[in-house]
């Protein structure tokens, strides 16, 4: 049964990936994700991006928390993310350079 149950999940995760790939403007994007999150979710989603762009630009938590507002608890996981994950943000920071 839990085997199912991760499947499932898998396949739900797959076709979550998938639905994104298929954005192609930035108004499909917005209206996307203001459909599927909330204004809190999308809150703490790009948060989660903009610190996770000014740590990999080696800024300091005291810059980033009065920036952002962000947390020390969310800014050390989005840092154990970048050191740790599995490359996304440095992935898509690198495609902002060309």
């Amino acid at each position: 049964m839990a085997n199912n149950k991760k499947e499932k999940i898998n396949a739900n995760l797959q076709y979550f990936y998938e639905t994104i790939l298929k954005i192609e403007t930035l108004e499909e994007c917005e209206a996307l994700f203001d459909d599927m999150c909330t204004k809190t979710e999308l809150a703490s989603i790009s948060q989660r991006v903009v610190v996770a762009k000014m740590l990999s630009e080696k800024r300091v938590y005291s810059d980033i928390v009065a920036e952002t507002g962000a947390s020390t608890a969310t800014i050390s996981r989005v840092n154990r993310s970048l050191a740790f994950g599995a490359g996304g943000y440095d992935m898509i920071f690198s495609k902002e350079d060309k």
